[in-house]
């Protein structure tokens, strides 16, 4: 043996990785390290006997990944399992570079395998954890959402009906506090066997949340939807759940929504299959309801339609642009960064408000699309202005979007004079909705260099246990405690104690909608950070650190409120 294939040998004794040498033309294949670890006393002398014990679903991929690196070059780079000589599965990683011949035939391919088994055994259970619900098994509230949308899809592509049903346990907080927890959860277990029971297997179910199912039926009439509605109130009336604590007689209220005839996107299928169940529990509980649109809601849905029209056609044309706003420093009012809005231009060069496009995007499922839009333009933004500090809204739905995520990383990973100037917000309401899903999205952003905002802050009563654990930068008060708090005492106690709740965490703290320059110095005199409103500038899609008068608009505050400019 030569000092090189010495070396080789005990490297991979040592990293628990095999080499391995294939002789392409006859196909015998020599091997150095671990070898009996990974794969345990088996003869694999060739590649006919390495493909034997690698598991049939993923030989394929091993295959196609080898014609295109000898036909292609492409990298050859792959993940498969294989099956030991005791029976059980490994995950192995295998890479490796082939030689050839002056035809461009491979002659011989040199490779590590290296054994992945304990990463991808985390992998699946971080993917079971994004799609199922860990205490019933069954699809999570995103999952389920992912199938609502493509249901809804094929239904309008080929012209079918589907049906949704919310179904909510009655009187579960009362249950929980009566039995407590362990029973809560068996009856929650319990329920979700029996919607399962209840159910065709072309069904989709799916634990929305606490006490809340869904089951989607793809393909169904309305008659067929209320028909399983009825069998589900039947079931859970007449059948009690054995529990811990013994028999529990239960019912549900069930809410009955079909597609797409009543609606546009997969939110407002769960949106309004809840109302619809809501209902059923203020109509006596033990029943269900229809969700039926009034010629009202009609109305607004056809005009819906045709706005989120124009805004498909806007993104299509980059016909929405960035708006920026300030947000100032105290008590200079110099401004720390701008908070960028997107803006909807017409066609023939009026802008159409915020207000009326940006509920239609949400309603219709617009939301990630608009997202990764304003996304581009914002860090298109910064890469054309060095200098300069820019926040952007993401929605809730957002920031549990993988794919966001992976855009954000892919535009700023390696380029860290963006990511420190690029400002993420998020609503509190949001944000407090699944708390460890934000945990991580917050935590993923702020290790690539970005900062993290809570906006709205106190909308949502975040507990100081919540506020700790999301580890953001910056909090944005919400403007209702902001706004006349000049005139209203109860606003400003409680921007001063939700101030020193922020600066208790060592939080900068933001104060949005300030109109006049009564409430920006009082909120100066609570110690506010930075500020944010109309006293200071609207949204504009002029870029304001390209006004001249900027500086002059500046020096008439400072007059008015007394604070100095520089």
């Amino acid at each position: 043996m030569s000092d090189q294939d010495l070396f080789v040998t005990k490297a991979t004794l040592a990293s628990g990785d095999v080499a391995y040498e294939w002789n392409v033309e006859d196909d015998s294949i020599r091997w150095g390290g671990a070898v009996d670890e990974i794969f345990g006393a088996q003869d694999l002398t060739s590649v006919t006997a390495l493909e034997s014990v690698i598991d049939p679903q993923d030989l394929p991929f091993r295959r196609k990944g080898l014609t295109d690196h000898f036909e292609r070059r492409a990298d050859f780079d792959c993940e498969y399992r294989i099956v030991k000589a005791d029976g059980s599965s490994c995950w192995i990683h295998d890479r490796g570079r082939a030689e050839f011949d002056a035809d461009g035939r491979a002659e011989r391919m040199r490779g590590i395998l290296r054994v992945v088994h304990q990463r991808k055994e985390h992998e699946e259970r971080l993917q079971r954890l994004a799609n199922f619900d860990e205490l019933t098994g069954l699809s999570n509230r995103n999952h389920l959402r992912d199938a609502l949308y493509q249901s809804l899809v094929q239904s309008q592509r080929y012209d079918r009906s589907g049906a949704y049903l919310s179904v909510g346990i009655d009187k579960f907080a009362l249950l929980n506090d009566a039995y407590g927890y362990l029973t809560a959860d068996a009856v929650i277990v319990a329920a979700s066997r029996r919607l399962s029971e209840l159910s065709a297997e072309d069904t989709f179910i799916g634990r929305v949340g606490g006490d809340v199912f869904g089951v989607l039926m793809p393909v169904a009439t309305e008659a067929e939807a209320t028909a399983l509605a009825e069998r589900v109130l039947s079931a859970f009336r007449n059948h009690p759940f054995e529990t811990p604590s013994g028999s529990i007689h239960v019912s549900v209220s069930v809410g009955v929504v079909c597609f797409p005839s009543m609606v546009q996107s997969s939110f407002e299928i769960m949106t309004r299959g809840e109302a619809a169940m809501q209902n059923a529990k203020r109509q006596g509980r033990d029943t269900y309801q229809v969700y039926m649109m009034t010629e009202e809601q009609r109305t607004f849905q056809r005009r819906s339609i045709a706005i989120g029209e124009q805004v498909k056609e806007a993104l299509k044309e980059d016909r929405l642009v960035l708006a920026f706003q300030p947000v100032v420093g105290t008590p200079d009012f110099e401004p720390t960064f701008y908070e960028c809005l997107i803006r909807m231009r017409s066609r023939d060069g009026s802008f159409v408000p915020a207000g009326v496009f940006i509920p239609v995007v949400e309603q219709m499922g617009l939301t990630r699309l608009l997202d990764h839009h304003v996304l581009d333009l914002v860090v298109q933004a910064l890469e054309q202005t060095p200098g300069i500090n820019l926040a952007m809204n993401i929605s809730g739905l957002t920031s549990s979007d993988h794919s966001w995520l992976r855009k954000l990383i892919r535009l700023v990973e390696r380029r860290p004079d963006l990511a420190e100037r690029l400002l993420i917000e998020i609503t509190e309401t949001a944000a407090i909705e699944d708390i460890d899903e934000t945990g991580r999205f917050v935590a993923a952003v702020r290790d690539l260099g970005c900062r993290v905002a809570l906006d709205d802050f106190g909308a949502g009563y975040t507990s100081f246990r919540h506020l700790k654990s999301l580890r953001v930068d910056i909090v944005k008060i919400d403007g209702s405690f902001v706004y006349d708090i000049c005139r209203n005492r109860d606003n400003r106690l409680f921007v001063r104690t939700l101030a020193g709740l922020a600066g208790g965490f060592g939080l900068t703290t933001v104060a949005e909608c300030v109109e006049t320059a009564e409430d920006a110095a009082i909120l100066v005199d609570e110690g506010i950070d930075l500020l944010q409103g109309y006293y200071f500038a609207r949204p504009t899609v002029q870029p304001p650190w390209l006004d001249d008068d900027a500086d002059e608009a500046a020096v008439r505050r400072s007059a008015t409120t007394g604070l100095a400019v520089p």
